[in-house]
């Protein structure tokens, strides 16, 4: 153990966590139920609601509301028992990625989403390996149970495997789809049983003294009892136990299984969350790491939301707390622009709701309103020069070239397309060779946001082409070396928005040649934020 001092109570029961999935495993509808089992909703909303049933809270952009996904983070807080939860609702559709990444530098902990029926996707695959980068505890929900589902052990072999991590059962499944009427709650020795008439009712649970209770022959058929008592002996054989501090490390998840939509297995995920998950950790940032328990206040801004209210054409800048308390109206050192601002209306989400935040505490996510002079990777400090650091940019996956309609304003282009480079909404690199830009993005939609607020808010029509160019890395290695690399390549060679050195490849033929033919030479996909 370390021999930190124990923290403030007031920020000990903060837990900071974002929920991560592929799209349509059931995010935004276990996010409704969090705020349902937190008092702070009365009834869930639905993602694709019907008359009544109200429309999900944390969707906010019409776009949303229309499309039925997340396109954009969304932030909320509130009470659970004794434990403050902050949570972020993360876009899980690809093209937004880049969104989720930035947004899992501010948390403390990851509930990763799986579909029964699907188990391991694309996406959740990439969102993990940025939690493994970041060693994020990791806490698994196997949702949609009362579909047809996979069976029990194949979920958790997929996970072991694709995942590279050791998978402890917190609860095990009674019954599949139709079937399905319950968990057992392996840490507390309880049956919980599901109510599919009412799917905002918690579940009932009934205390049971171990497996061989005869409570459970009562409560369970016969035929489902006997295969769950098989799975079970099979589980405590096979997996591991629950191990606090190899979660901790991100070297272990545990598993809970249920059905978001009728509100179940929720509580106990909760729960889970509350008892096992990290408390707000230590920031790494440069010249020295951040402690939550400084008395200095020091946050870091990890997005940036335009026009989040269209009747103020505000900006908001998400700003992670990572040391100290927070009152309103504190005057707080801007680090790179080394001047003071007051904070005089911060504000709390409890999703497109926002209330002013009298004070926050570390692990507290608080948005700040301002003019532009908050960008992505910004630190917020009592004074003290302290820069954060671990925000990462991504290789994009999509390139284009981007040309002004009137070639006299190639320089009100650059100017424009180096803003949204700032705000982090695209990559922009300039070729050594030939003119123009080349724009990347993450995802293809991004290209018809980029291009219409170019248009609305610098008047310049631009159009995309497509580019010779698949995908980017950065090259890095030693000068000479890198010199060298350069002058064989000049086609092929770009800088991006920081001037950093990139290599544009057609095929990852190109990348193969390039590892074979240069060793001294890395190229990266990934590379730190700095500003």
């Amino acid at each position: 153990m370390t021999n930190r001092p124990d923290l403030p109570p007031e920020i000990a029961r903060r837990r900071t966590f974002a929920i991560i999935s592929h799209p349509d495993a059931g995010k935004t509808t276990l996010t409704e139920k969090f705020l349902l089992y937190g008092g702070a909703i009365q009834m869930a909303g639905q993602v694709r609601a019907k008359g009544e049933a109200r429309r999900t809270r944390s969707d906010f952009m019409q776009m949303e509301k229309d499309r039925g996904i997340s396109v954009s983070a969304s932030a909320m807080s509130f009470d659970f028992e004794k434990y403050r939860f902050n949570l972020v609702d993360t876009p899980g559709h690809s093209d937004f990625s880049e969104d989720t990444y930035r947004t899992l530098t501010a948390v403390d902990a990851a509930v990763m989403v799986i579909d029964g029926a699907k188990g391991v996707e694309s996406q959740t695959q990439k969102l993990f390996e940025v939690c493994r980068l970041r060693d994020l505890p990791i806490l698994t929900f196997c949702n949609k149970m009362d579909r047809e589902s996979r069976d029990t052990f194949e979920i958790i072999d997929e996970i072991q495997e694709n995942l590279a991590i050791d998978v402890t059962p917190a609860s095990w499944p009674i019954g599949v789809g139709r079937e399905f009427i319950g968990c057992y709650d392996l840490l507390q020795d309880k049956l919980e049983l599901m109510d599919r008439a009412d799917r905002n009712k918690v579940a009932e649970s009934v205390s049971i003294s171990g497996l061989d209770d005869p409570k459970l022959a009562e409560l369970v058929p016969a035929n489902l009892l006997e295969t769950f008592l098989e799975e079970i002996e099979m589980a405590k054989e096979l997996l591991p136990p629950l191990d606090p501090q190899a979660l901790l490390d991100g070297t272990m998840t545990p598993i809970w299984f249920g059905s978001a939509m009728n509100s179940f297995g929720v509580k106990e995920l909760m729960d889970g969350i509350a008892t096992y998950g990290p408390e707000p950790q230590v920031q790494t940032a440069t010249p020295r790491n951040v402690a939550p328990e400084e008395k200095k206040v020091a946050g870091f801004v990890f997005k940036v939301q335009a026009n989040m209210d269209p009747k103020h054409r505000d900006r908001v800048a998400f700003v992670r707390l990572a040391s100290g308390h927070f009152e309103r109206g504190m005057k707080l050192t801007h680090v790179r622009s080394k001047k003071q601002m007051a904070i005089a209306n911060p504000v709390l989400f409890l999703a497109a709701d926002r209330e002013l935040a009298e004070e926050a505490w570390a692990g507290d996510i608080i948005g700040i309103p301002n003019h532009g002079q908050l960008r992505i990777g910004d630190t917020l400090t009592e004074g003290e020069a302290i820069r954060v650091s671990g925000i990462p940019s991504f290789a994009p996956e999509l390139l284009q070239n981007c040309r002004a309609g009137d070639p006299m304003k190639a320089k009100h282009l650059e100017k424009a397309l180096m803003q949204f480079a700032e705000e982090g909404a695209a990559k922009v690199f300039k070729p050594t060779f030939g003119s123009g830009f080349i724009v990347g993005v993450v995802g293809a939609l991004q290209f018809e946001v980029l291009a219409s607020r170019i248009e609305m808010e610098y008047g310049l029509p631009v159009r995309f082409e497509g580019s010779q160019f698949t995908s980017a890395r950065w090259v890095q290695g030693d000068k000479a070396a890198v010199d060298k690399f350069i002058a064989a390549n000049k086609q092929h060679i770009a800088e991006d928005n920081d001037g950093d050195v990139v290599y544009l490849t057609r095929l990852q033929w190109d990348i193969d040649r390039v590892t074979r033919d240069y060793p001294d030479v890395t190229l990266t996909a990934t590379k730190e934020m700095m500003v």
